[in-house]
Formats: structure tokens, C-alpha cells, sequence
């Protein structure tokens, strides 16, 4: 038994002494190790290290890309607009030992002195510029002017700022009201526009339509009457051919023709008995006279 508390004990007792002499640095981490508040190394490379107890002590600083929301603050544009900008940084721990001394190790520290130091450029560079250009693709021009002036300034304290944009660029809610109506009467003014651009463009096609439609009825009706006067012409042609055929006989057709048509339900004529129109019923009563046998 007595044994067994002896093994015990000497493990407790090596676990101690390993955990004083020894720590480990994982492959998020970098270490500084410090020696009465002074950096006298600092280990990037993941593993187990070496250091004295009670004297030496280590800041593990974290090695990754970090992105930090900063917080939506108000801008004035040069053309009097004010905008909620939203953006956030990325950035990471850079020199340990002077980020360790501005900052003394403290991600939230640093975090206090990008918001700072980035939302004053942010304000500089954008109050040069009007609204349209910062919500256009000109923007991007503008945020790497911000990272380039805010990392110059942040790498004093051990802060190495890789870039900078914007989430969203909103106008305070009584603006953005006033701008939606304004951009509402816009719109419909544009549509009125097209509209009374379409009404016109309609009434120009009407009246070309219109146009055309009559020409073709024009030209329609000349062709019909052409072709009425090529028949006209043609029957007149038969009409001809046919007298000639037998003048005699042909006027005999058209006075009979004529005899029907005047003297069709009850019709009264008068004329004399010399007029020619009686002829051929005189020539018919005397015909008839004739074909009578006498008594």
C-alpha cells in the first residue's frame, strides 16, 4: 500500500512539473514568452515547448484571419446625404511584441482600436464623395483607400489589417422615406413618359395603316374599273361584231327587247302612227291583215 501512495505520488509530483516547465502550442496559436513583462521569444510552429516556472510567463495570441463587425455609425456624403454604414475588417495579430504591449494580448482590445481608427477614415474618404459614387462600383476604389490608410495606422499596434467592406450602406429611416418617394415620382414620371412616347409611336402607326389602306383601295378600285372597262369594251366589241353580222335583224331583236320592257303590266303610249318606234307593229297588223281570207 505504502508502495502504491509513493507511485502515486510521484506521478502527481511529475504531472506538476511537467505542467511547470512545459507548454503547448496549437496550430491556432502563436506563443510569446515572457520573462518579468519582457518578450524574449515567441513560438509560431504547433507543439510542446520548454519554459522556466515562476519566471517565465506566455500570452498565446491567436494566428488566424479574424473579421470583426464593426458598429453601424453615420456618415455625411458631400452631397449632404447621411448614410448608416455597416461594414466590418478583417484583420490579424501582427507583430506578438508590440501587440502584446499596445493591446496586452487582448483581441477585444484591439477590436476597440479598429473600430476607432477604421470608422474615422471610413468617415474621411467618404464625405468626399457623393451618394451615388459610394453606392456605385466606385466604392470598392474607396475601401481600399480606408484599409490602406487604416493598416498604416494600425500596424504601430501590432495589428496587421488585411481589408475592409461594407455589409450595407442604409439612409436613416425619415430620409430613406423621403428618397423612396422621390424615386417612386421619378419612376412614374418616366413611365408617363414612355406611355405618351407609346401613344404617339401607336397614332404614327395607325396612320401610316390608314395610309396604306387606302392607297391599296386606291389602286384596287383602278384595278377593278380597268378590268369593268376592258369587259365594257369587250361586250361593246360582240355587241358590234354581231350588228354588223345582220343589221336587220339585230334592230328587230332590240325593238322587240324594247316593246317588252315599255309596254310591260298596263303601260299607255301615245304616238303618232308616222313614228318610226310603230313600224314593225304596223308591219305585223298588216301581216296579220293579210293572212285573214276574205269573204
Amino acid at each position: 500500500m505504502r508502495k502504491l501512495v509513493i507511485f502515486v505520488g510521484i506521478v502527481v509530483v511529475a504531472l506538476i512539473a511537467f505542467n511547470l516547465f512545459t507548454f503547448t502550442v496549437d496550430e491556432t496559436k502563436k506563443a510569446a514568452v515572457l520573462r518579468f513583462g519582457e518578450i524574449i521569444r515567441v513560438v509560431e510552429q504547433p507543439g510542446l515547448q520548454l519554459k522556466i516556472p515562476f519566471i517565465n510567463k506566455v500570452v498565446y495570441l491567436d494566428d488566424r484571419v479574424l473579421s470583426y463587425d464593426i458598429q453601424p455609425r453615420d456618415i455625411l456624403t458631400s452631397d449632404q446625404k447621411r448614410l448608416t454604414i455597416d461594414n466590418y475588417a478583417i484583420w490579424r495579430v501582427g507583430e506578438p511584441q508590440l501587440f502584446i504591449e499596445a493591446n496586452g494580448g487582448r483581441i477585444s482590445t484591439a477590436q476597440s482600436r479598429i473600430d476607432d481608427i477604421v470608422y474615422s477614415d471610413l468617415r474621411d474618404v467618404l464625405a468626399k464623395h457623393s451618394l451615388d459614387e459610394i453606392v456605385s462600383e466606385k466604392r470598392l476604389a474607396y475601401l481600399q483607400e480606408v484599409t490602406a490608410t487604416s493598416s498604416a495606422k494600425l500596424i504601430k499596434f501590432g495589428i496587421r489589417l488585411i481589408d475592409v467592406r461594407i455589409k450595407r450602406a442604409d439612409l436613416p429611416t425619415e430620409i430613406e422615406q423621403a428618397v423612396f418617394a422621390r424615386m417612386r415620382s421619378e419612376r412614374e414620371r418616366i413611365a408617363a413618359q414612355l406611355r405618351a412616347e407609346g401613344e404617339e409611336e401607336a397614332k404614327i402607326i395607325t396612320s401610316q395603316a390608314d395610309k396604306e389602306r387606302q392607297i391599296i383601295l386606291a389602286d384596287a378600285r383602278k384595278a377593278a374599273e380597268e378590268e369593268m372597262g376592258i369587259g365594257d369594251a369587250r361586250a361593246l366589241e360582240i355587241y358590234a361584231n354581231a350588228y354588223n353580222q345582220d343589221a336587220d335583224f339585230y334592230q328587230f331583236w332590240r325593238t322587240l327587247d324594247s316593246y317588252e320592257t315599255a309596254l310591260k303590266g298596263n303601260t299607255s303610249i301615245v304616238l303618232s302612227t308616222e313614228s318610226d318606234y310603230l313600224r314593225f307593229l304596223d308591219n305585223l297588223a298588216e301581216e296579220k291583215k293579210e293572212e285573214q281570207p276574205s269573204n
